[in-house]
């Protein structure tokens, strides 16, 4: 394994963000969690990566901030409140969590943070610094209860309690679960589907969504509308030449 602790690989138009510090479970660090940021920057400004995977080495996904490194220093930078930290706004492009083991705490957090997540069948997830007093400051209280509804946000952030894959997919945590050992797989066939996409119109409706949240519905489909000029000069009519033609007929999406 090699001792660089974020691991960062591109196969075509997909990237994997792989945290590689599994002798704590892939909890980050300050140097870490920082190389994380530079790693998604990095993955924003590739014009030739359209889809990212973040996952974690050895089986677990993250075990949230590094709290021996904590206990030693106060100034530990919030990761969605610090303009340079990893999970502080969405990037402009979707990211693809893929679960195995343990995401809690900061680890929920930066799950959160993916468009979509994918957990294995053994993933447990949990606010689990609960029990030490640290408090969130990776965007968990913003993002969970937008997710999955202000009563089961409570119930994970009050009493730190685990919610395992079937239940997480059951309140909307996560999306899919697969085999124990499958997640990263199943996430990189996806985002090279994803990938197969028309881009513009793939990324503008996807930016509806994510911003939406908050206005009220005229300003919302006001939003839809501007997003969606640019798809609609350049995909659109030739997407829509392409099925004219018999593409995408009864049912296939391989076209």
């Amino acid at each position: 394994m090699s001792s660089e602790k974020i691991l960062v690989e591109k196969s075509g138009p997909v990237t994997t963000i792989i945290i590689n510090r599994p002798e704590v479970r892939n909890a980050l660090d300050q140097e870490a969690s920082a190389l994380l940021a530079v790693a998604f920057a990095d993955f924003e400004q590739d014009d030739e990566a359209s889809v990212a995977v973040l996952t974690g080495a050895a089986g677990a996904f993250c075990a949230g901030a590094d709290l021996k490194e904590l206990s030693d220093r106060s100034d530990y930078k919030a990761w969605a409140g610090h303009p340079e930290g990893p999970t502080h706004a969405p990037l402009s492009k979707p990211v693809i969590a893929a679960i195995a083991g343990t995401a809690c705490a900061g680890g929920l957090g930066l799950a959160l943070f993916c468009d979509i997540r994918i957990a294995e069948e053994s993933a447990v997830f949990g606010v689990f610094c609960r029990r030490w007093g640290v408090p969130m400051s990776d965007g968990t209280t913003v993002r969970l209860p937008r997710l999955v509804g202000m009563g089961q946000a409570l119930d994970m952030m009050i009493t730190g309690k685990p919610v395992n894959a079937v239940e997480a997919l059951a309140m909307g945590l996560v999306t899919r679960v697969v085999a124990t050992g499958d997640g990263r797989k199943a996430a990189e066939i996806l985002a090279l589907e994803i990938a197969g996409h028309p881009q513009i119109a793939m990324r503008s409706d996807r930016w509806s969504v994510i911003r939406q949240d908050g206005m009220d519905l005229a300003e919302a489909i006001q939003q839809e509308m501007e997003l969606a000029t640019e798809a609609k000069l350049k995909e659109a009519q030739a997407g829509a030449a392409r099925f004219a033609a018999g593409a995408g007929r009864h049912g296939s999406f391989n076209e």
